[in-house]
C-alpha cells in the first residue's frame, strides 16, 4: 500500500459563526471541530498530516498541541492572506513526499468517518489517479457541481467526471445538479504538485480553486472517479451556530443508537449527550437529560437518574446515581463508585473520590479526594475533603471536614465504625478512632480515641426572664 499523507484545511475565519474562536475550534460532542478531523486521520495510521491554518493561527496550534490519541506528529503551514482551497493546499505542498496518495480534508467537517475514508484512497490507489468523495443533496446551493460527460479521450458518454463548477461560477442548468463535492479527495501527490502549480484565479472568487484541478486531470489523461457517500452527516460542515447544534444532535443519535444496540436503555435518546467516551455493560439505564464527559464506564445494572452530569468515573456494578446529581472525575483523578453504591439525588462527588461497595452518599454531600469504606454513609448536608473513611462510618448530617488551614490542605481520619455527629467540625490534621463517637455540635481539634464519646462543645446556658434589646425611638 502506497504511504498517505493528509492534508487538513483549517485556515478558514468562520464569519458567520459571529465569534472570536477559530471556527475549527468550535466544540462538538466536548472535542474541537479540528480535533474530531485529526483524531479520525490518526485511526488511519497515515504517514503524516499537515494541518493549514491561518485565521487564529497560534491558538490552532496551542489546541492541538495538547495531548490526545494521535500518535502522528502534527505538522503546521499558514496561509496568510487566504486566497482559496488551491491556495491553501499549495502551502502545504512542500511538505507532501512525492512517493505517497495525498488525502485532502476540511477541518471544518467533524464527521467523516474512517471507513469512508480508507474506501476514498483504496479508489485512488487502484486507479492511480485522482478520487473524489462527492454526495447526492435535494439542496446543493452554495456547493460545487459534478459535472459528468463524455471524456476526450473516449467516445462513449460513460457518465465519467469531467470537472466542479463552483456555485458561483455555475450556470443556471449547471445549478440544477444535486451531485456536489465534499471537499474531500484523494490522489497520488506528484499529480497534485503539478496541478496545482497550474491553478489561476481567473472565477468570480479571484481565488484558486483546488477543484481546476479535475479539469487538469480530464485534460492530461488521469483517471477521476467519484465515491459517492449516503450518509450525508458524514460530510456536513459547519458554518454557523445553527449547523454546529445540527451536527451535535446528528452526533448524538448515532451515539445513542450505539448505545442502544449494545442493550443500554434509555428513557429517551434525544435526551443524552456524550462528550467523550461512555463504556456500559449489560443492563445499565440511563434516564433523560444526562451528560458524560470525558472516559466513564458504567458497570452491569448501573442505574443513571435523570439530570446527572458524570466525569472521568468509574461506576461499579448495581450502583445507582439519583437525580440530580454531579460526579466531577478528572482524566488524572478520576471517581470511583463501588458496587451497589448509593448516590444523591443533588449529590457532588469530586476528583479523587474513592467509594467503596454498598457507600451511601445523600443530598447536598460534597466529597472531594476521599475514600470511603465500605457500608459508609454521609446521607445529608455534608462535606468531606482530604478524607479517609474507614467501613460501617456513620457520617452525621451537617457536619464538615475542615481541611484547608489557609495554606495548605491536610488530611482527615475516621476508622472503621466511628460515628459521627449532626453539625460537627473536624479541624484537620486529625483522626477518629475505631467504633468512637463524636457528640452532635462538636468542633474537633485533637484526635479522638477509640471507643470513646467525644463531645466538644460550650455548656449550655439558660437565662431565665432574659429579655431582647429594644429598639430606641
Amino acid at each position: 500500500m502506497t504511504e498517505v499523507d493528509v492534508v487538513i484545511m483549517a485556515a478558514g475565519k468562520g464569519t458567520r459563526m459571529k465569534s472570536r474562536k477559530p471556527k475549527v475550534l468550535h466544540q462538538l460532542a466536548g472535542r474541537a471541530l479540528l480535533r474530531h478531523v485529526v483524531d479520525t486521520v490518526a485511526s488511519l495510521q497515515v504517514r503524516s498530516q499537515v494541518v493549514v491554518v491561518g485565521h487564529g493561527a497560534d491558538e490552532v496550534e496551542r489546541a492541538l498541541a495538547q495531548p490526545s490519541s494521535v500518535d502522528q506528529a502534527l505538522r503546521f503551514v499558514r496561509q496568510e492572506p487566504q486566497l482559496g482551497t488551491g491556495h491553501a493546499v499549495q502551502q502545504a505542498a512542500p511538505l507532501l513526499p512525492d512517493d505517497g496518495i495525498s488525502l485532502i480534508l476540511n477541518g471544518d467537517v467533524p464527521l467523516i468517518e474512517a471507513a469512508t475514508l480508507r474506501e476514498l484512497v483504496r479508489s485512488a490507489q487502484a486507479a492511480g489517479g485522482l478520487a473524489l468523495l462527492t454526495v447526492t443533496m435535494p439542496d446543493p446551493s452554495g456547493y460545487g457541481r459534478i459535472l459528468r460527460g463524455r471524456s476526450p479521450h473516449d467516445a462513449a458518454d460513460d457518465g465519467r467526471v469531467l470537472g466542479i463548477v463552483e456555485h458561483q461560477d455555475a450556470t443556471a442548468e449547471q445549478r440544477l445538479i444535486q451531485e456536489i463535492y465534499t471537499g474531500v479527495m484523494a490522489l497520488p501527490t506528484p499529480w497534485l504538485k503539478r496541478w496545482l502549480a497550474r491553478l489561476s484565479p481567473s472565477n468570480a472568487q479571484g481565488e484558486y480553486y483546488l477543484t481546476d484541478i479535475v479539469a487538469f486531470a480530464v485534460a492530461d489523461g488521469v483517471p477521476v472517479g467519484a465515491c459517492r457517500v449516503q450518509d450525508t452527516v458524514q460530510v456536513d460542515g459547519v458554518n454557523d451556530p445553527a449547523q454546529l447544534a445540527a451536527l451535535e444532535r446528528a452526533y448524538q443519535r448515532r451515539y445513542a443508537a450505539g448505545l442502544m444496540a449494545q442493550g443500554v436503555r434509555l428513557a429517551d435518546p434525544a435526551r443524552l449527550d456524550v462528550r467523550g467516551s461512555l463504556l456500559c455493560a449489560a443492563d445499565v439505564e440511563i434516564d433523560v437529560n444526562c451528560v458524560f464527559e470525558g472516559q466513564v464506564s458504567l458497570g452491569e445494572g448501573v442505574h443513571i437518574g435523570p439530570h446527572c452530569v458524570i466525569a472521568d468515573a468509574t461506576v461499579q456494578a448495581g450502583a445507582v446515581i439519583h437525580a440530580f446529581s454531579h460526579i466531577q472525575g478528572s482524566a488524572g483523578e478520576p471517581v470511583q463508585v463501588g458496587t451497589n453504591a448509593r448516590i444523591g439525588p443533588f449529590a457532588r462527588l469530586r476528583p479523587g473520590t474513592q467509594l467503596g461497595p454498598d457507600v451511601h452518599v445523600g443530598n447536598f454531600v460534597e466529597i472531594k479526594n476521599t475514600s470511603m469504606g465500605r457500608g459508609a454513609k454521609a446521607n445529608h448536608l455534608a462535606y468531606l475533603g482530604d478524607a479517609q473513611v474507614g467501613e460501617d462510618v456513620n457520617y452525621g448530617a451537617g457536619s464538615i471536614t475542615a481541611n484547608y488551614d489557609g495554606t495548605n490542605k491536610h488530611r482527615t481520619v475516621i476508622e472503621a465504625g466511628a460515628h459521627i455527629g449532626s453539625n460537627c467540625v473536624l479541624i484537620a490534621p486529625l483522626t477518629v478512632g475505631a467504633g468512637a463517637t463524636v457528640g452532635g455540635g462538636s468542633t474537633l481539634t485533637k484526635n479522638v480515641p477509640a471507643g470513646s464519646l467525644t463531645v466538644a462543645r460550650a455548656k449550655q446556658l439558660s437565662l431565665p426572664n432574659w429579655k431582647r434589646p429594644a429598639k430606641k425611638r
